[in-house]
């Protein structure tokens, strides 16, 4: 019963607003559920691409060598790991074939192009981990702001029309300032859960991050191994 009133009283208190007040409310509404689609896909992008990126250095892990692994081992774009792998491998043999025409041919050469292949590969998978999250940041920070704005507003009006009139008592003012208060309130319930979810995803980005960071310098290890 109190749910059931609560729920008619706002409807209420958002009929009572001006123009400019819903357009806000309604607004920061279409926001949050942006907002949580966003955050629910992104949880499960990331769960998704850990037990890829898991699965794919076991089996890594259980090979004897990797710079002569088969091509349908290593092209599989989708997976962080196996990109970065299939960008040092590339990386190292197009070197080893170009020094090698020049009668250049050099293991530390060959290295580095690996290496630096797989930098490049790391800073485009954090990239890729960190898609989105921008979109979450500036709901967090923005979506506040936007209620405030609301509210200035809605207040300013309502002490407006208040002034118009001869007598002006908590009766006529209670209504305009309510309604006011209501993009507040919508903000809030939009920036709350949105700061929530946004540390929740920033710290499993990181732990990715730190995880693909950990996973190329072992495959650098390896690679600098075999091609001794």
């Amino acid at each position: 019963m109190p749910t059931i009133f609560a729920v008619t009283n706002l409807v209420q208190v958002f009929s009572n607003s001006d123009l400019f007040g819903q357009i806000l409310t309604v607004g920061l509404a279409i926001f949050s559920l942006i907002a949580w689609t966003v955050m629910f896909g992104k949880h499960f992008e990331l769960k998704r691409l850990r037990e890829l990126n898991l699965a794919f250095e076991q089996r890594l892990r259980e090979e004897r060598t990797v710079l002569d692994l088969p091509e349908s081992f290593r092209h599989r774009r989708a997976i962080p790991y196996a990109d970065v792998f299939n960008d040092a491998i590339e990386a190292y043999w197009r070197a080893a074939s170009i020094l090698k025409e020049k009668g250049e041919d050099s293991g530390r050469a060959r290295l580095e192009h690996a290496e630096n292949a797989i930098s490049r590969a790391i800073a485009r998978q954090t990239l890729r981990y960190e898609s989105s999250m921008i979109f979450l940041a500036t709901i967090v920070s923005g979506a506040p702001f936007v209620g405030l704005l609301g509210t200035v507003w809605g207040v300013m009006a309502a002490f407006g029309a208040i002034g118009l009139q001869q007598n002006a008592t908590i009766q006529t003012l209670a209504p305009g300032v309510s309604s006011a208060l209501l993009t507040t309130v919508a903000g809030l319930v939009v920036a709350i859960p949105s700061v929530f979810g946004y540390n929740y995803l920033l710290s499993s980005t990181k732990r990715l991050t730190t995880e693909l960071e950990n996973y190329s310098s072992s495959l650098a290890d390896r690679i600098e191994l075999e091609s001794k």
